[in-house]
């Protein structure tokens, strides 16, 4: 008889900021992903102790999704970055730091989180006001009759994350291929409302990246054994396809729940078999040119079907099912009984193609948004980061084409931002103090923190030990090498911002991020000259930018008012 043990009481802990422990666990977080920060930022190599695989990454989704989280308050914390993740992905690391920097900047106040919070919320709307209005000046629009934006928002993505280890060349390469790929997926006669085609990324490890390429419709991999089959007969200006998601081995557990009933004397097999080849006959009577199957296709039947001059691929994938359906037309096939002709599509041609060392079926689209982004990278571990990279850059994208605008990037519409917020809060104090019944001090206070908080993110993209400066007309981001001289001619020490719109030349005033300094007023409104002019941009996605302030200061004010941690222990 096993002995029953006593259930333990629940374990609750009040202020849980007030725990030295979780104030050294919440710094230690921000550490982690503060050094894994923008183009110069540190990799981190991930993997069980146990053993496995090891990941290399700087990346926000593969980074928090591999750590092992146990305090409740950090839970908090990655999950909220990881939910925003995988709606934008981008900025997951932006978020984070920011969280990071706003509860710690508050905790050092002493002031109450009601009062906090309810600032915190106030400069979150002032923000976000500023940030969408005509007058901002850190937000560029886009015109979509030049890809000059969009490329230099693609290479914006690509160079923040250095474990794809590309050069400055395949930098742009890859670029171009996205931004293709991109276009490729947008529907030529698009009316109000554009539905977005797919682009696949196709693996193609240990070969220079300068060879990967896209091209329009689908890419099936092929074994070298197939290279002798006698492609099928073009009897039109278009191949009939036939797509299958159920199984074509002939095996039985692909039959359904339920039970079988067999007479006695009959081979299962056999008449599975003829079932098989009965379907082929009607596929090859329906003059179907090409087989696809999701599954295993008998060999019996791909021998009938080769017979008569229709090409079998198998072992297509579930990954490739909506793509292959959208870029034939046809509408999968989920038995073996009789086939409707109304299931069956077509692709305008079939050929093969050879890239590195392997070969692959191409099916060419007649009219479809479907493309195959050939990706290659030296290695494995550089070619997921790259993958996961070029996931996101096809994603921005995407979200850029529902807001179109695009904010600019190195630090700059944070440093601009924080100049903002302290001359608001400095000249017009008086509507915020009505809004939210605080004192004067307590707003400067909670001002200047939520502004640091801002600041110290900008400051998280220097990782060799340079000192931070903003200018005193735009409020841009700007760095200086670790051995420069403390003070001196700042114009011959500098030579761009940190999204790369002004230069050193103009007539600028320059002082130290972290010093005490009067509010000024940034310039408003970015100069079209300015912007057009300027190739080599560093941008954000303007939604994913604005998402991740969003959850970065809401997650911070959530867990500013815990006042309890209620742990089962059971």
């Amino acid at each position: 008889m096993s002995r029953l043990e006593a259930k333990k009481p629940s374990l609750c802990k009040s202020e849980p900021l007030t725990s030295e422990r979780v104030r050294t666990t919440l710094s230690a977080l921000k550490g982690i992903v503060a050094s894994c920060y923008g183009p110069s930022g540190r990799l981190k190599q991930l993997h069980n102790g146990l053993g496995g695989s090891v990941c290399t990454t700087s990346q926000s989704s593969t980074l928090l999704a591999n750590l092992s989280v146990s305090h409740p308050i950090l839970k908090i914390l990655t999950t909220s970055v990881q939910n925003h993740v995988s709606c934008f992905s981008d900025c997951g690391l932006f978020a984070a730091i920011l969280c990071c920097n706003l509860i710690e900047n508050v905790q050092r106040l002493g002031l109450t989180p009601a009062t906090a919070i309810k600032l915190n919320k106030h400069l979150l709307s002032l923000c976000t006001s500023y940030l969408k209005s005509e007058i901002c000046g850190c937000r560029i629009p886009v015109d979509f009759s030049s890809t000059q934006i969009l490329l230099c928002l693609v290479r914006s993505v690509l160079t923040s994350k250095p474990a794809c280890m590309l050069t400055r060349k395949e930098v742009d390469h890859i670029s171009t291929l996205i931004l293709r790929a991109f276009l490729l997926t947008i529907p030529e006669n698009a009316g109000d409302h554009i539905i977005l085609g797919n682009s696949i990324i196709v693996p193609l490890k240990g070969q220079r990246v300068v060879d990967s390429t896209v091209l329009p419709g689908i890419l099936i991999e092929m074994p070298e054994v197939r290279l002798m089959k006698i492609l099928p007969v073009k009897k039109s200006d278009s191949l009939k396809v036939a797509l299958f998601r159920v199984s074509l081995s002939g095996d039985l557990s692909d039959t359904g729940e339920g039970s079988v009933v067999v007479n006695f004397g009959v081979s299962l097999e056999n008449a599975v078999l003829d079932q098989l080849l009965n379907l082929g006959r009607q596929l090859v009577s329906d003059h179907v040119n090409l087989v696809l199957c999701q599954k295993v296709i008998h060999p019996s039947l791909k021998q009938f079907l080769g017979e008569h001059r229709v090409l079998a691929i198998d072992r297509v994938g579930a990954a490739l099912m909506e793509p292959l359906s959208k870029v034939t037309g046809t509408h999968p096939i989920g038995s073996l009984g009789s086939v409707s002709p109304s299931s069956y599509g077509s692709v305008k041609d079939l050929c093969t193609e050879k890239f590195g060392f392997k070969w692959f079926f191409h099916l060419i689209p007649n009219e479809a948004t479907v493309c195959s982004l050939l990706l290659c990278n030296r290695n494995g571990t550089a070619w997921d980061e790259l993958k996961l990279t070029c996931q996101t850059a096809l994603h921005v994208l995407q979200l850029t084409i529902k807001e179109p605008c695009v904010l600019l990037g190195g630090g700059c519409t944070e440093t601009h931002l924080a100049a903002y917020i302290r001359h608001k809060t400095f000249n017009d104090p008086e509507s915020i103090l009505k809004d939210c019944g605080c004192t004067p001090t307590e707003l400067q206070l909670i001002a200047e923190a939520f502004c640091s908080a801002l600041e110290s993110l900008t400051g998280s993209l220097e990782h060799d030990g340079g000192e931070i400066l903003t200018d005193m007309k735009y409020g841009h981001f700007w760095s200086v090498q670790a051995d420069s001289p403390s003070v001196g001619n700042w114009p011959d020490l500098l030579t761009r911002c940190g999204c790369g719109l002004y230069n050193s030349r103009e007539e600028l005033s320059w002082s130290f991020l972290k010093t005490a300094r009067h509010p000024f007023a940034p310039l408003p409104c970015l100069p079209h000259e300015a912007v057009g002019s300027a190739n080599n941009l560093t941008l954000d996605c303007f939604t994913a930018k604005l998402s991740g302030l969003q959850v970065a200061v809401e997650t911070a004010n959530l867990i500013l008012d815990l006042s309890y941690v209620i742990e089962d222990k059971n």
